[in-house]
């Protein structure tokens, strides 16, 4: 099972979800108050089951509603992902994927693992 993983940098606080092998499947900006970011992790909670997934890698790809996640490729060739709120907002991003694949395995992580993380602060 995933969890939530909250916790301070310099500037403020942010979150990671991990899944249930500790990997992080996805990280939230930076927030400047506990309050912000918790309301971070109830949207991912909320969107990330019900959000569509737009390949932006695909020519001619088709545009999808918020909520939503955006593939897309990096600088560096590498494919991933952003979790966009049903205000367009980003809420979520991932790493760095070597193959669309594994990206889209992340996508289906955050979706199972994201409704009933618990929240931990460290």
């Amino acid at each position: 099972m995933g969890k939530f993983i909250v916790k301070k940098t310099d500037t403020g606080v942010k979150f990671d979800l991990k899944a249930g092998n500790g990997e992080v499947i996805a990280t939230s900006e930076v927030y400047t108050t506990d309050a912000a970011c918790n309301q971070g992790i109830e949207s991912v909670k909320k969107n990330a089951p019900v959000a569509a997934v737009e390949n932006q890698t695909e020519e001619g790809y088709e545009a999808q509603k918020h909520p939503k996640f955006e593939v897309y490729a990096d600088k560096a060739g590498e494919f991933r992902f952003r979790l966009k709120a049903t205000n367009g907002q980003i809420i979520a991003t991932s790493e760095g994927y070597k193959s669309l694949a594994g990206c889209m395995n992340g996508i289906e992580s955050v979706k199972k693992n994201a409704p009933d993380a618990p929240v931990e602060t460290v």
